[in-house]
């Protein structure tokens, strides 16, 4: 379970042109911003023994994560509309307070990623897409890499079906949110699209686009 500023901090680190500042000339007090527009998308410090992470959040999410962990409550010191307050007390799974900061680090930036996201939950059920085509879709086809890269750090496999994606052969796509090829292809089958010799037959599963 993430319970430290510094593992929060570094996560919040890894995404593209992000950097740590201590605004208040507090070090409990520690951001990490986006360069250029200089927008923080998560705030650490501690309070009351643990560290609280301040993460910006959607309105249809908000209540969600208030409900699902107690450890989540209304931002402190912020916009309660907007932000929640998350504290790493141990009770809340690394996969879900990662999702979290990502979440909010999507709502500050106008994030290849976001978009690539936003492409890929459209893909219907019992259909595959490609990389070229879920990269246009995000509105630059060039970016078909960025697509594996951003499916390979995807915070919700849940509500984004990574395994719809394979490449421009119909070829499996490897290890994203599932283990390796043959969970992609479970995953496929049981939407079922038929997958032979790791490989699925585009002109009959395909995915308009529409």
């Amino acid at each position: 379970m993430m319970k430290t500023r510094e593992e929060a901090l570094a996560y919040g680190l890894s995404f593209p042109n992000t950097y740590q500042e201590a605004p208040f000339h507090d070090a409990n007090w520690q951001l990490v911003r986006v360069r250029g527009s200089k927008r923080a998308f998560l705030w650490t410090y501690e309070k009351d023994g643990y560290i609280n992470l301040n993460v910006k959040v959607s309105p249809e999410w908000r209540d969600f994560w208030r409900d699902a962990y107690p450890s989540v409550t209304a931002g402190y010191h912020q916009n309660k509309e907007h932000w929640n307050t998350v504290i790493l007390d141990g009770t809340i799974p690394d996969k879900d307070v990662k999702r979290m900061i990502a979440e909010s680090y999507d709502l500050v930036t106008d994030s290849p990623s976001k978009r690539i996201y936003e492409a890929v939950r459209k893909i219907p059920r019992g259909r595959v897409a490609t990389y070229g085509q879920i990269a246009g879709l995000a509105g630059d086809k060039r970016m078909a890499r960025a697509v594996g890269n951003a499916l390979r750090k995807c915070p919700d496999s849940d509500s984004i079906p990574c395994h719809r994606v394979v490449n421009a052969k119909g070829e499996l796509s490897g290890a994203f949110a599932f283990e390796g090829g043959a969970g992609q292809a479970e995953l496929l089958a049981e939407e079922g699209v038929e997958t032979v010799q790791g490989k699925v037959d585009l002109k009959k599963y395909g995915w308009s686009g529409k």
